[in-house]
């Protein structure tokens, strides 16, 4: 397909990762009309999430929470019809997912659970990975503009299916780098380099993209959000209310939420998650602190 004759695309939610795949479709040809609760001074800004639905037929929400998601379908309902495709990016969990496809479909739109996986760097390269969860026939219908910012794509099963692994995914990553966070602070108590440890997971089973990621930021103390500690807290959340639900016996879960909730007590919700290395909750390492 010509470049100029791709298909326009509207994003809504101009957060870390929304703002930069918009950045990766225009890059690819695509138009893009875009809106944010907070008005941004950004090409293409649209008056409101109706007038999205007015100017393109295929929508990806990149929206924060379930709260900003059925508002912002609520917003668009009036506007949705047969033509269009809504690209649910929200990690909301598998009961908000399902209600939000069902408001779309009742309206004639057609809807794709796709969370993804990746953080600012994946998405300003164009390298995240979504979950898909939905019919073929709509994956199919938007295939071409979700390879525009992606480098994979998982297919999972039905709608709520793909928002389900996306939730279980996060919890691993949350326990993970709190695990990292008390290893690292066991180490430089006794008065070792965390470089040591670094370079001792090279060479072990435990090591994993997450450390990877994490641990150097860790070490230097470079907590620039890539992922904000306040979105892990709400997917962990999301995740022991899951458990709660279906009766699971979710410890780790649950003593990974109470740190979390005690960081963002104290003001860091806007720093990464990996910020938890800063002591119990986060502590002196945050820039700032000091």
């Amino acid at each position: 397909m010509a470049k100029d004759r791709l298909e326009a695309v509207g994003v809504i939610g101009l957060g870390i990762i929304g703002s930069r795949v918009v950045g990766v479709l225009r890059a690819s040809g695509h138009e893009v009309a875009v809106w944010n609760r907070t008005k941004q001074s950004v090409a293409g800004f649209c008056g409101s999430a109706l007038e999205v639905v007015r100017v393109v037929k295929v929508v990806q929400l990149f929206v924060a929470d379930e709260e900003a998601l059925m508002g912002v379908l609520e917003a668009m309902g009036q506007g949705l019809t047969m033509e269009h495709v809504v690209i649910c990016s929200a990690t909301v969990g598998p009961e908000a997912t399902m209600r939000a496809a069902k408001f779309v479909e009742e309206r004639g739109a057609r809807f794709l659970d796709a969370p993804f996986t990746g953080s600012k760097l994946a998405a300003e390269k164009g390298q995240l990975v979504y979950y898909i969860g939905g019919e073929e026939a709509v994956l199919e219908r938007v295939r071409g503009i979700l390879e525009a910012s992606s480098r994979a794509m998982v297919r999972i099963g039905g709608v709520g299916q793909a928002a389900t692994v996306k939730v279980v995914t996060n919890l691993i990553s949350a326990v993970t780098v709190g695990m990292l966070a008390e290893g690292l602070r066991i180490m430089e108590g006794m008065g070792m380099d965390g470089r040591i440890l670094e370079e001792a997971l090279v060479e072990n089973a435990c090591r994993s993209g997450v450390t990877d990621m994490k641990l150097p930021k860790m070490i230097s103390g470079d907590f620039e959000a890539h992922f904000s500690l306040k979105h892990m807290l709400k997917d962990v959340e999301i995740g022991e209310s899951m458990a709660k639900g279906l009766g699971v016996e979710a410890g780790l879960t649950g003593e990974v939420g109470a740190v979390l909730r005690e960081a963002v007590a104290r003001g860091k919700g806007d720093w990464d998650y990996s910020a938890l290395h800063g002591g119990k909750g986060v502590g002196e390492r945050v820039a700032g602190d000091e």
